[in-house]
């Protein structure tokens, strides 16, 4: 019985450094390259990061400041680009690259990229699969089909979309969360796909108060001053 044990515990003990060591280090380090070009000039964006790292960190993309306060969003676009063109090429040869292939956080890398595509109705499937068998955590499972159906006009599930838009022939901006289907059993759905915040909480966090539209209201709302 002791021997059990003892053999029990070194299984426990070794098997998270034999996972390491069959991860496709190689590739896992393309897509770290790829997550970081996607995350760094959003964070630059968000103040995320200022100063002196700001300056190197743009510089890592051939950026000045001024450069990139001027063409911030096609900055970000043309990057974007480049890395969906290298992440569909790592699907188109290992299908998605989740957890047991490259671990974590790595395997949020092609996500991101995806989600800031637009071609996530195309890879939605894949993405739903590796969710599934636990390659990939179910809330970004969840938060790529909300953006997907935010992109259909669609009622979202999980509450984890905002939107922004302009008032009619106005300049002035309405923040909103996007439309819910069942919005009154919306936290329960968060909860069962990993969120540990309300839909109220998240909303928040994203400075957006939060209230209850249809498809129909919101069109209704931005026409009025047409």
């Amino acid at each position: 019985m002791k021997y059990l044990l003892t053999s029990f515990f070194a299984v426990l003990l070794f098997a998270p450094i034999s996972a390491q060591e069959d991860l496709n280090k190689d590739l896992k380090k393309t897509l770290d390259s790829i997550l970081y070009k996607d995350q760094k000039l959003r964070e630059v964006l968000m103040g995320d990061i200022s100063g002196n790292e700001k300056v190197q960190v743009l510089k890592e993309f051939g950026l000045t400041i001024e450069e990139f306060e001027n063409q911030t969003w096609p900055i970000i676009a043309r990057q974007d680009s480049l890395n969906l063109v290298e992440v569909e090429k790592v699907i188109r040869e290992y299908g998605y690259p989740g957890k047991s292939l490259v671990g974590e956080p790595t395997n949020k890398a092609a996500w991101y990229v995806i989600q800031h595509s637009d071609k996530i109705e195309e890879y939605f499937p894949i993405i739903e699969t590796a969710g599934k068998v636990d390659e990939l955590p179910m809330r970004l499972v969840a938060m790529m089909q909300d953006r997907m159906l935010m992109n259909q006009n669609k009622p979202q599930i999980y509450g984890t979309q905002v939107a922004g838009r302009k008032l009619g022939a106005s300049d002035e901006w309405f923040n909103f969360v996007w439309p819910i289907e069942d919005a009154k059993n919306v936290n329960k759905r968060r909860k069962n796909a990993g969120f540990i915040n309300s839909v109220e909480e998240n909303a928040k966090r994203m400075e957006v108060e939060y209230q209850v539209y249809t498809i129909k209201q919101i069109d209704s709302i931005l026409n009025q001053n047409n």
